[in-house]
Protein backbone atom coordinates (compact mmCIF):
# COMPACT_ATOMS: atom_id res chain seq x y z
CA UNK A 1 0.00 0.00 0.00
CA UNK A 2 1.62 3.32 -0.98
CA UNK A 3 2.30 5.86 1.76
CA UNK A 4 0.82 9.32 1.86
CA UNK A 5 2.24 12.35 3.61
CA UNK A 6 -0.25 12.13 6.44
CA UNK A 7 0.67 8.53 7.15
CA UNK A 8 4.35 9.20 7.87
CA UNK A 9 4.97 8.97 11.65
CA UNK A 10 7.96 11.24 11.25
CA UNK A 11 9.02 14.64 12.45
CA UNK A 12 10.88 15.29 9.25
CA UNK A 13 11.47 13.62 5.93
CA UNK A 14 14.86 14.11 4.33
CA UNK A 15 15.63 12.96 0.85
CA UNK A 16 18.94 12.86 -0.97
CA UNK A 17 19.19 14.39 -4.45
CA UNK A 18 18.24 11.95 -7.15
CA UNK A 19 20.41 11.06 -10.09
CA UNK A 20 19.74 13.00 -13.28
CA UNK A 21 18.82 9.73 -14.99
CA UNK A 22 15.52 9.72 -13.10
CA UNK A 23 14.61 13.44 -12.80
CA UNK A 24 15.84 16.71 -14.21
CA UNK A 25 15.58 18.32 -10.77
CA UNK A 26 16.31 17.19 -7.24
CA UNK A 27 13.96 16.98 -4.32
CA UNK A 28 15.22 18.92 -1.29
CA UNK A 29 13.44 18.49 2.00
CA UNK A 30 14.30 20.15 5.28
CA UNK A 31 12.92 19.71 8.73
CA UNK A 32 10.35 22.10 10.20
CA UNK A 33 11.13 23.96 13.37
CA UNK A 34 7.89 23.68 15.26
CA UNK A 35 5.85 21.18 13.34
CA UNK A 36 5.20 17.49 13.67
CA UNK A 37 5.72 16.53 10.06
CA UNK A 38 7.24 18.03 6.96
CA UNK A 39 5.63 18.88 3.68
CA UNK A 40 8.33 18.61 1.01
CA UNK A 41 9.20 21.44 -1.30
CA UNK A 42 9.11 19.92 -4.80
CA UNK A 43 9.56 21.83 -8.01
CA UNK A 44 8.93 20.79 -11.59
CA UNK A 45 7.14 17.59 -10.59
CA UNK A 46 3.63 17.33 -11.94
CA UNK A 47 2.25 15.08 -9.20
CA UNK A 48 3.24 14.08 -5.66
CA UNK A 49 0.48 11.57 -5.14
CA UNK A 50 2.73 8.60 -5.78
CA UNK A 51 5.05 9.28 -2.88
CA UNK A 52 6.02 5.64 -2.72
CA UNK A 53 7.98 6.06 -5.94
CA UNK A 54 10.09 8.74 -4.27
CA UNK A 55 10.68 6.49 -1.29
CA UNK A 56 11.62 3.66 -3.56
CA UNK A 57 14.32 5.74 -5.20
CA UNK A 58 16.28 6.05 -1.99
CA UNK A 59 14.52 8.62 0.14
CA UNK A 60 15.76 8.68 3.71
CA UNK A 61 13.06 9.08 6.32
CA UNK A 62 14.27 10.79 9.45
CA UNK A 63 12.21 10.65 12.61
CA UNK A 64 12.59 13.41 15.17
CA UNK A 65 11.46 12.60 18.66
CA UNK A 66 10.03 15.86 19.98
CA UNK A 67 7.35 14.81 22.40
CA UNK A 68 9.51 16.35 25.15
CA UNK A 69 8.85 19.88 23.90
CA UNK A 70 5.09 19.48 24.34
CA UNK A 71 5.78 19.09 28.04
CA UNK A 72 8.92 21.21 28.50
CA UNK A 73 7.93 24.34 26.56
CA UNK A 74 4.42 24.88 28.01
CA UNK A 75 5.74 24.27 31.53
CA UNK A 76 8.69 26.67 31.20
CA UNK A 77 6.68 29.33 29.38
CA UNK A 78 3.99 29.16 32.06
CA UNK A 79 6.61 29.73 34.79
CA UNK A 80 8.15 32.61 32.82
CA UNK A 81 4.72 34.17 32.34
CA UNK A 82 3.68 33.85 35.99
CA UNK A 83 6.98 35.30 37.23
CA UNK A 84 7.83 37.73 34.45
CA UNK A 85 4.48 39.51 34.23
CA UNK A 86 4.27 40.82 37.83
CA UNK A 87 8.04 41.33 38.22
CA UNK A 88 8.42 43.45 35.08
CA UNK A 89 5.22 45.34 35.82
CA UNK A 90 6.57 46.14 39.29
CA UNK A 91 9.90 47.34 37.86
CA UNK A 92 8.17 49.56 35.28
CA UNK A 93 5.90 51.13 37.91
CA UNK A 94 8.74 51.53 40.39
CA UNK A 95 11.00 53.32 37.93
CA UNK A 96 8.19 55.37 36.40
CA UNK A 97 7.29 56.81 39.81
CA UNK A 98 10.78 58.30 40.05
CA UNK A 99 10.89 59.53 36.43
CA UNK A 100 11.79 63.17 37.27
CA UNK A 101 15.07 61.94 38.77
CA UNK A 102 15.85 58.90 36.65
CA UNK A 103 19.50 57.92 36.41
CA UNK A 104 20.90 56.71 33.12
CA UNK A 105 21.11 53.14 34.41
CA UNK A 106 17.43 53.24 35.38
CA UNK A 107 16.49 54.56 31.93
CA UNK A 108 18.17 51.53 30.38
CA UNK A 109 16.54 49.28 32.95
CA UNK A 110 13.11 50.76 32.20
CA UNK A 111 13.46 50.01 28.51
CA UNK A 112 14.71 46.52 29.33
CA UNK A 113 11.64 45.88 31.51
CA UNK A 114 9.31 47.16 28.76
CA UNK A 115 10.88 44.75 26.25
CA UNK A 116 10.49 41.85 28.69
CA UNK A 117 6.89 42.82 29.52
CA UNK A 118 5.87 42.91 25.84
CA UNK A 119 7.36 39.48 25.28
CA UNK A 120 5.75 37.96 28.36
CA UNK A 121 2.35 39.16 27.14
CA UNK A 122 2.72 36.95 24.04
CA UNK A 123 3.49 33.76 25.97
CA UNK A 124 -0.13 32.56 26.42
CA UNK A 125 -0.33 32.01 22.65
CA UNK A 126 2.83 29.88 22.68
CA UNK A 127 1.66 27.95 25.74
CA UNK A 128 -1.55 27.08 23.92
CA UNK A 129 0.34 26.27 20.71
CA UNK A 130 2.73 23.75 22.25
CA UNK A 131 0.12 22.37 24.62
CA UNK A 132 -2.05 21.55 21.59
CA UNK A 133 0.79 19.74 19.79
CA UNK A 134 1.92 22.69 17.66
CA UNK A 135 -1.58 23.64 16.51
CA UNK A 136 -1.72 27.38 15.67
CA UNK A 137 -5.24 28.80 15.22
CA UNK A 138 -4.34 32.49 15.60
CA UNK A 139 -3.47 33.37 12.03
CA UNK A 140 -0.34 34.20 10.04
CA UNK A 141 0.18 37.73 11.37
CA UNK A 142 0.00 36.59 15.01
CA UNK A 143 2.59 33.91 14.18
CA UNK A 144 4.96 36.50 12.71
CA UNK A 145 4.34 38.90 15.60
CA UNK A 146 5.02 36.29 18.31
CA UNK A 147 8.28 35.23 16.66
CA UNK A 148 9.27 38.87 16.23
CA UNK A 149 8.53 39.56 19.90
CA UNK A 150 10.74 36.66 20.95
CA UNK A 151 13.77 37.74 18.94
CA UNK A 152 13.29 41.48 19.57
CA UNK A 153 13.10 40.81 23.32
CA UNK A 154 16.12 38.53 23.16
CA UNK A 155 18.38 40.93 21.29
CA UNK A 156 16.89 44.02 22.95
CA UNK A 157 17.73 42.54 26.34
CA UNK A 158 21.27 41.81 25.20
CA UNK A 159 21.79 45.36 23.92
CA UNK A 160 20.24 47.08 26.94
CA UNK A 161 22.33 44.93 29.30
CA UNK A 162 25.31 45.98 27.23
CA UNK A 163 24.37 49.64 27.71
CA UNK A 164 24.02 49.11 31.47
CA UNK A 165 27.40 47.36 31.57
CA UNK A 166 29.14 50.12 29.60
CA UNK A 167 27.53 52.74 31.83
CA UNK A 168 28.80 51.01 34.95
CA UNK A 169 32.22 50.46 33.33
CA UNK A 170 32.59 54.19 32.72
CA UNK A 171 31.60 54.98 36.30
CA UNK A 172 34.12 52.49 37.73
CA UNK A 173 37.05 52.80 35.35
CA UNK A 174 36.76 56.51 34.46
CA UNK A 175 35.27 58.15 37.57
CA UNK A 176 36.87 61.55 36.90
CA UNK A 177 36.14 61.74 33.20
CA UNK A 178 33.60 64.38 32.22
CA UNK A 179 32.89 63.30 28.63
CA UNK A 180 30.48 60.56 29.72
CA UNK A 181 28.48 62.98 31.89
CA UNK A 182 27.66 65.38 29.06
CA UNK A 183 24.09 65.01 27.89
CA UNK A 184 22.87 63.16 30.97
CA UNK A 185 19.41 61.63 30.74
CA UNK A 186 18.75 63.07 27.29
CA UNK A 187 21.70 61.14 25.88
CA UNK A 188 20.51 57.96 27.63
CA UNK A 189 17.05 58.29 26.05
CA UNK A 190 18.68 58.88 22.66
CA UNK A 191 20.78 55.75 23.08
CA UNK A 192 17.65 53.76 24.01
CA UNK A 193 15.92 55.05 20.89
CA UNK A 194 18.92 53.93 18.85
CA UNK A 195 18.83 50.49 20.48
CA UNK A 196 15.14 50.05 19.63
CA UNK A 197 15.87 51.08 16.04
CA UNK A 198 18.72 48.57 15.77
CA UNK A 199 16.54 45.83 17.26
CA UNK A 200 13.72 46.50 14.80
CA UNK A 201 16.13 46.48 11.85
CA UNK A 202 17.83 43.28 13.01
CA UNK A 203 14.58 41.42 13.70
CA UNK A 204 12.39 42.81 10.88
CA UNK A 205 13.26 39.88 8.54
CA UNK A 206 11.46 37.65 11.05
CA UNK A 207 8.22 38.91 9.51
CA UNK A 208 9.41 37.43 6.22
CA UNK A 209 10.75 34.12 7.45
CA UNK A 210 8.25 33.25 10.20
CA UNK A 211 5.00 31.95 8.75
CA UNK A 212 2.20 29.48 9.17
CA UNK A 213 1.88 26.27 7.19
CA UNK A 214 -0.23 23.16 6.92
CA UNK A 215 1.11 19.94 8.44
CA UNK A 216 -1.03 16.84 8.78
CA UNK A 217 -4.14 18.86 7.93
CA UNK A 218 -3.59 21.41 10.69
CA UNK A 219 -2.03 24.86 10.86
CA UNK A 220 1.40 25.26 12.46
CA UNK A 221 3.60 28.30 13.15
CA UNK A 222 7.21 27.87 12.03
CA UNK A 223 9.87 29.18 14.37
CA UNK A 224 12.86 29.95 12.16
CA UNK A 225 11.47 29.55 8.66
CA UNK A 226 9.34 27.26 6.50
CA UNK A 227 11.23 24.36 4.88
CA UNK A 228 11.39 26.05 1.49
CA UNK A 229 13.17 29.08 3.03
CA UNK A 230 15.66 27.20 5.21
CA UNK A 231 18.58 27.85 2.86
CA UNK A 232 17.73 31.55 2.63
CA UNK A 233 17.41 31.78 6.42
CA UNK A 234 20.91 30.45 7.09
CA UNK A 235 22.92 33.64 6.28
CA UNK A 236 20.37 35.81 8.09
CA UNK A 237 20.41 33.56 11.16
CA UNK A 238 24.20 33.65 11.32
CA UNK A 239 24.30 37.44 10.84
CA UNK A 240 21.68 37.89 13.58
CA UNK A 241 23.77 35.82 15.98
CA UNK A 242 26.97 37.74 15.21
CA UNK A 243 25.49 41.24 15.31
CA UNK A 244 22.83 40.69 17.96
CA UNK A 245 24.79 38.51 20.38
CA UNK A 246 28.46 37.89 19.64
CA UNK A 247 29.59 41.53 19.31
CA UNK A 248 27.66 42.77 22.41
CA UNK A 249 28.80 39.73 24.39
CA UNK A 250 32.45 40.45 23.56
CA UNK A 251 31.96 44.10 24.54
CA UNK A 252 30.40 43.13 27.87
CA UNK A 253 33.21 40.70 28.63
CA UNK A 254 35.86 43.34 27.86
CA UNK A 255 34.10 45.82 30.17
CA UNK A 256 33.82 43.29 32.97
CA UNK A 257 37.44 42.20 32.74
CA UNK A 258 38.51 45.81 32.95
CA UNK A 259 36.11 46.46 35.86
CA UNK A 260 37.35 43.41 37.73
CA UNK A 261 40.92 44.64 37.29
CA UNK A 262 40.00 48.04 38.73
CA UNK A 263 37.91 46.65 41.59
CA UNK A 264 40.79 44.46 42.72
CA UNK A 265 42.85 47.57 43.45
CA UNK A 266 42.83 49.32 46.83
CA UNK A 267 40.11 51.89 47.48
CA UNK A 268 42.69 54.64 47.05
CA UNK A 269 44.96 54.03 44.06
CA UNK A 270 47.73 56.53 43.16
CA UNK A 271 46.07 59.17 45.32
CA UNK A 272 42.67 58.84 43.61
CA UNK A 273 39.65 57.42 45.37
CA UNK A 274 37.94 54.89 43.05
CA UNK A 275 34.69 52.98 43.41
CA UNK A 276 34.37 53.29 47.14
CA UNK A 277 32.10 51.47 49.51
CA UNK A 278 28.61 50.76 48.25
CA UNK A 279 29.50 51.62 44.65
CA UNK A 280 32.09 48.85 44.52
CA UNK A 281 29.68 46.36 46.08
CA UNK A 282 26.95 47.38 43.62
CA UNK A 283 29.32 46.92 40.69
CA UNK A 284 30.33 43.44 41.85
CA UNK A 285 26.69 42.41 42.20
CA UNK A 286 25.95 43.66 38.69
CA UNK A 287 28.86 41.73 37.22
CA UNK A 288 27.68 38.52 38.87
CA UNK A 289 24.02 38.89 37.91
CA UNK A 290 24.60 39.99 34.30
CA UNK A 291 27.16 37.22 33.78
CA UNK A 292 24.60 34.75 35.14
CA UNK A 293 21.92 36.02 32.74
CA UNK A 294 24.28 35.66 29.79
CA UNK A 295 25.41 32.18 30.84
CA UNK A 296 21.89 30.88 31.47
CA UNK A 297 19.79 32.58 28.82
CA UNK A 298 21.88 33.85 25.94
CA UNK A 299 25.02 31.77 25.50
CA UNK A 300 23.51 28.24 25.38
CA UNK A 301 20.71 29.30 23.05
CA UNK A 302 22.94 31.02 20.50
CA UNK A 303 25.54 28.29 20.62
CA UNK A 304 23.05 25.48 19.98
CA UNK A 305 21.12 27.54 17.42
CA UNK A 306 24.31 28.13 15.43
CA UNK A 307 25.20 24.43 15.49
CA UNK A 308 21.65 23.51 14.49
CA UNK A 309 21.66 25.92 11.53
CA UNK A 310 24.98 24.50 10.32
CA UNK A 311 23.92 20.86 10.66
CA UNK A 312 20.51 21.25 9.00
CA UNK A 313 22.12 22.82 5.92
CA UNK A 314 24.86 20.19 5.56
CA UNK A 315 24.20 18.01 2.52
CA UNK A 316 24.03 14.34 3.40
CA UNK A 317 24.14 14.90 7.18
CA UNK A 318 23.12 11.68 9.00
CA UNK A 319 19.63 11.56 10.41
CA UNK A 320 20.99 10.84 13.90
CA UNK A 321 23.09 14.02 13.80
CA UNK A 322 20.15 16.17 12.66
CA UNK A 323 17.96 14.65 15.34
CA UNK A 324 20.56 15.23 18.06
CA UNK A 325 21.19 18.89 17.27
CA UNK A 326 17.48 19.53 16.83
CA UNK A 327 16.80 18.21 20.32
CA UNK A 328 19.70 20.15 21.86
CA UNK A 329 18.62 23.41 20.24
CA UNK A 330 14.97 23.04 21.19
CA UNK A 331 15.89 22.19 24.77
CA UNK A 332 17.81 25.46 25.14
CA UNK A 333 15.08 27.57 23.53
CA UNK A 334 13.02 28.00 26.73
CA UNK A 335 16.13 29.12 28.61
CA UNK A 336 16.39 32.07 26.23
CA UNK A 337 13.04 33.31 27.56
CA UNK A 338 14.11 33.08 31.20
CA UNK A 339 15.82 36.45 30.96
CA UNK A 340 12.30 37.92 31.14
CA UNK A 341 12.23 37.25 34.87
CA UNK A 342 15.99 37.26 35.48
CA UNK A 343 16.27 40.90 34.36
CA UNK A 344 13.99 42.19 37.17
CA UNK A 345 16.19 40.28 39.59
CA UNK A 346 19.13 42.21 38.14
CA UNK A 347 17.25 45.43 38.89
CA UNK A 348 16.56 44.35 42.46
CA UNK A 349 20.10 43.29 43.30
CA UNK A 350 21.79 46.33 41.77
CA UNK A 351 19.52 49.01 43.25
CA UNK A 352 19.99 49.32 47.04
CA UNK A 353 17.28 51.97 47.32
CA UNK A 354 14.65 49.70 45.81
CA UNK A 355 15.77 46.75 47.91
CA UNK A 356 15.19 48.83 51.03
CA UNK A 357 11.75 49.97 49.85
CA UNK A 358 10.82 46.39 49.03
CA UNK A 359 11.87 45.27 52.51
CA UNK A 360 9.78 48.04 54.07
CA UNK A 361 6.79 47.04 51.96
CA UNK A 362 7.14 43.36 52.90
CA UNK A 363 7.54 44.34 56.55
CA UNK A 364 4.30 46.36 56.43
CA UNK A 365 2.43 43.49 54.79
CA UNK A 366 3.74 41.01 57.36
CA UNK A 367 2.93 43.35 60.27
CA UNK A 368 -0.64 43.93 59.07
CA UNK A 369 -1.17 40.22 58.56
CA UNK A 370 0.10 39.46 62.07
CA UNK A 371 -2.18 42.11 63.55
CA UNK A 372 -5.12 40.68 61.65
CA UNK A 373 -4.54 37.17 62.97
CA UNK A 374 -4.04 38.35 66.55
CA UNK A 375 -7.40 40.11 66.75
Amino acid sequence: MPHTLDSFPTEALITKPFFSDFFDTSVQLAEPNTADALLPSISNISSISNISNISGLGALRCTYKEDFKRILLPAVYTIVFLLGLPLNAAVILKIWKTRPNLSRSNIYMLNLAIADFLYVMSLPLLIYNYGMRDYWPFGDFACKLVRFQFYSNLHGSILFLTCISVQRYVGICHPLAMWHKNGGRRMAWSICGGVWLVVVVLCAPTFHFAATGIQRNRTVCYDLSPPNLSVDYYPYGMALTCLGFLLPFMGVMVCYCRMAHILCRPVVYQGVTIATGEKREQAVRMIIVVATVFCISFLPFHLTKTMYLVVRTLPGAPCEMRNLFSIIYKCTRPFASMNSFLDPILFYFTQPRYRKSTRRFMLKVTTRRDKGTSV
